[in-house]
């Protein structure tokens, strides 16, 4: 997503010293600051906009010109994200001679590097996310991410190592990273100047607004992809890396904002897979497979988009889960025996037992829906049978609160230790766990819910 590299650039790079530190090597300092820019990338990233600006001050926009501008945006546009991206850097679907060739032009058009180039760094991008070996990794930070990486310069021993040997047998690649620069002046200044000149007789307004401003705002559009769709939005696959889905972001960007999908299935050829989703690439990929100008469309089987969709929304349920209250777990509760719960019941202590278990009511008496009375008969007794339906079945929520009060299990104790002998012996019990490997308890499943009302705890 730079100039590129030329000729000149690559015999530099054969005369360059390897034993030689790299200027990213030190630190920036007053007196060396300069020598970290990447002039040319500053030149043409910000001194050309900044030019085109100006310009436009004194260049009238015709209305032939903003519309030509506006399509010619988005075919520049679509040879980065239909072109580079999707078919070059992730080989997500195949396309003919002709449509390759389409790409290489108006991708260069876009002036955001070489294929090779830009596709061998979206590479070590996706397989180093969020790494020192991220060529544009936003935990560097948001501007760096989004212009930073390419106005200072890299050191490329750092970047993270990449396969192109498919780039480097495709013929139109190699035909456009030997001419880039041919092709950026072409496709990117003369092209658009020929179109509205000779159309309409707008050679300043080609220039200007087709050309310059133009590579500034599809430019602009696709450094979004490194940095907001890394920072903005939700992550409804995985949120162990930075990549994020938002509908803006699509928008910016032709429909590449959808990044988290990306992220996990990135030899997709779509981003959005919601039909109401902003996808522009992905319907003109369908379109030229119309045409016959591309074939072999791949998608991610539905089975595992969902998977992936429903772990993380089981995750976030995991991470819901684990800062509320479910009581203290059973097994760590304390052992009573049956005469030692009677005994400091009797004694003062409001504990009630159900299906085993014992709670203690002291503080929920005076806030008991059913009035004081009907509570405090079941203190010091087996109120299995009163909580379950024999005096009232107690709602799902009645038992989740009850879970908070737990004090002990009693030895022997009905249903609790049915449970529990359940467990060690591997049998079908009534819970799973989590992510965290913390119990779930369903719904209706507590372990105070009994099937039935039973007359008797069968205390030991």
């Amino acid at each position: 997503m730079a100039a590129g590299q030329t000729t000149t650039a690559k015999r530099a790079a054969s005369r360059h010293d390897s034993t030689k530190p790299h200027i990213t090597d030190s630190p920036i300092t007053r007196a060396n600051w300069y020598k970290h820019v990447n002039w040319l990338n500053v030149a043409l990233i910000v001194g050309m906009p900044v030019y085109g600006l100006i310009a436009a001050i004194w260049t009238p926009l015709v209305w032939k010109t903003a519309v030509f501008s506006v399509l010619y945006y988005f075919a520049t546009g679509l040879g980065i994200t239909a072109g580079y991206h999707r078919l070059w850097a992730h080989t997500s679907y195949s396309a003919g001679l002709t449509l390759r060739i389409f790409f290489a032009a108006v991708g260069g058009g876009a002036v955001e590097g070489s294929i090779r180039w830009w596709a061998r760094d979206h590479r070590a991008h996706h397989r180093y996310t969020d790494t020192d070996k991220d060529p544009y990794s936003v935990r560097k930070g948001l501007l760096y991410s989004h212009i930073g990486w390419m106005i200072m310069k890299q050191n490329p021993k750092r970047i993270g190592r990449t396969d192109i040997s498919d780039l480097n047998n495709d013929k139109v690649v190699q035909w456009q990273h030997r001419n880039y620069l041919k092709v950026v002046v072409f496709m990117g200044l003369i092209f658009p100047c020929l179109v509205t000149g000779l159309g309409w007789g707008d050679w300043a307004g080609g220039f200007v607004y087709a050309g310059i401003l133009r590579i500034f705002f599809v430019q602009q559009a696709t450094f979004c992809v490194n940095s907001v769709a890394h920072w903005l939005g939700d992550q409804p696959f995985d949120d162990r890396n930075s990549p994020r889905d938002h509908a803006i972001t699509a928008y910016i960007t032709l429909g590449e904002g959808y990044h988290n999908f990306h992220h996990e299935f990135p030899s997709d050829y779509r981003n959005a897979i919601e039909w109401h989703q902003y996808d522009p690439t992905k319907w003109f990929i369908w379109v030229c497979k119309q045409l016959g100008l591309a074939y072999d469309l791949k998608q991610f089987r539905q089975n595992e988009i969902e998977k992936g969709r429903l772990q993380q929304q089981q995750k976030k349920l995991d991470q819901a889960r684990s800062k509320l209250d479910w009581g203290i777990p059973i097994e760590q509760l304390p052992v009573l025996e049956w005469d030692d719960y009677q005994d400091q019941a009797r004694n003062g202590r409001a504990l009630i037992a159900v299906a085993g278990i014992v709670h203690d009511v002291t503080d929920f008496i005076k806030h008991h829906p059913g009035g004081k009375t009907m509570i405090t008969s079941g203190i010091g007794k087996d109120a299995t049978a009163i909580f379950n339906g024999g005096v009232y079945d107690h709602s799902n929520a009645a038992h989740n609160l009850l879970s908070t009060m737990r004090v002990g299990v009693i030895r022997g104790g009905c249903e609790v230790e049915i449970w529990k002998r359940a467990q060690r012996e591997n049998k079908d019990i009534r819970f799973v766990t989590d992510s965290t490997g913390q119990k779930i308890i369903r719904a209706g499943n507590q372990v105070t819910r009994v099937a039935e009302p039973v007359a008797t705890a069968g205390a030991a």
